[in-house]
């Protein structure tokens, strides 16, 4: 009964106080939580301040060194940040101390547009005299390949993508990775995305059965190799990252000149045994690349293609994928001693079919890329070399 009685009078005493204590409590919770400076703090508290008055750098201590996002928290850096969702943000940032600052920006911080999400993948670090501006531009890559690639505003954000932070660090020891070979390691690490939805050639599997469009992040054939590499030196099994499995990327790997030598580097073909691979592709590959190593063998082998490839078109039992391919691989070779042979089959084989009319285009093809050989001009070292002095 007494407690009942304590609390009756308590309560109304409670209720009419409370608007008075409660904002005094917040004010007292926030400044517990404020980050700033404390003179950046007395400046907004104080009574002559006007509202909404900016700082200036007499107004902020000065700080010899600090950490992009929390520099921006604590009101030593102004920022403004622009990015294009992909490969870039650039930072428009502002000294608001009265000394010249040190601005770290680590690798793994994430910046934000609406549903647009990018990642450093390269420290930052830069000075910023008392009171000026630099406009830095940081490397990044987009964590989420929905991603709106038009330039607009972005936010610093305290998040961070945990399953790519062991490959980021891994990667500041290789400077020779290109910002595609990056994105497309960070996009396997986050979306394990398809090779379909990243390669430039045109995919045998289809496209990417999705709403999104991935335009934006489709690189060469070398960086994707690159990117598969670096996962792999990064610890990641590649078992577990789906574009590997793909029968046409090796394939497409070893046909491409620039992507050759990394090719057989990632998938441990030695040089003494290319044939071996390129005659194994032919006889046992997978049915739906096997033609492919005929454009390999002419490129590369184009001695043992010149006596090859036209058996293999004239062979009527051969499946017309192959004899297709044969026709037309004779002509990357790039030797001008397929010309005839094509001409010929042209002939045999008859305009008016399709395997003629292939032929006699290859032949034309050929015969272009010959005559603009022809027409370069050998560069002759000694004639562009400073004259020697005579003693």
């Amino acid at each position: 009964m007494k407690l009942k009685a304590v609390a009756a009078v308590v309560a109304p005493v409670f209720a009419v106080g409370l608007p008075f204590v409660w904002p005094k409590f917040i004010h007292v919770r926030s400044e517990l939580l404020d980050t700033r400076p404390a003179a950046a703090r007395s400046m907004v508290a104080a009574p002559d301040s006007a509202p909404g008055r900016p700082s200036t750098p007499a107004e902020i201590p000065q700080v010899e060194f600090t950490e992009l996002h929390a520099g921006v928290e604590q009101g030593v850096l102004e920022a403004d940040f622009r990015g294009n969702g992909r490969d870039w943000v650039r930072g428009h940032l502002t000294n608001m101390t009265k000394g010249q600052v040190t601005v770290q920006a680590e690798i793994g911080q994430m910046w934000e547009a609406g549903t647009n999400g990018v990642v450093l993948v390269r420290p930052a670090k830069f000075e910023i005299p008392a009171g000026k501006t630099a406009d830095v531009v940081f490397e990044t890559a987009a964590t989420r390949s929905l991603n709106r690639t038009n330039e607009q505003s972005y936010r610093l954000t305290f998040g961070k993508v945990h399953r790519i932070t062991e490959f980021i660090t891994y990667v500041q020891g290789r400077q020779d990775l290109s910002a595609s070979a990056i994105q497309t390691a960070v996009l396997a690490l986050t979306e394990n995305l398809p090779l379909s939805a990243v390669c430039k050639f045109p995919s045998i599997s289809g496209e990417l059965k999705s709403r999104f469009n991935t335009d934006a992040y489709r690189v060469e054939t070398y960086d994707i190799v690159m990117a598969l590499q670096a996962l792999r030196e990064a610890g990641v099994k590649d078992s577990s990252v789906v574009m590997t499995i793909d029968p046409q990327l090796k394939v497409e790997a070893m046909i491409d000149p620039l992507c050759r030598a990394v090719a057989m580097r990632y998938y441990d073909i030695a040089p003494d045994k290319e044939w071996d691979y390129w005659r194994k592709e032919l006889l046992q590959g997978d049915a739906s690349t096997r033609h492919y190593a005929l454009y390999g063998i002419a490129r590369f082998y184009p001695e043992i293609a010149l006596e090859m490839h036209p058996k293999w078109a004239r062979e009527s039992r051969t499946t017309p994928v192959f004899r297709m391919a044969a026709v037309q691989a004779l002509a990357e070779t790039q030797r001008a001693e397929a010309l005839p042979l094509l001409r010929e089959l042209a002939a045999e084989l008859g305009l008016k079919s399709e395997l003629g009319r292939a032929a006699a285009g290859a032949a034309e093809y050929l015969e272009s890329r010959l005559a603009e050989a022809a027409a370069k001009q050998p560069v002759v070292a000694f004639r562009t070399a400073p004259k020697l002095t005579q003693f």
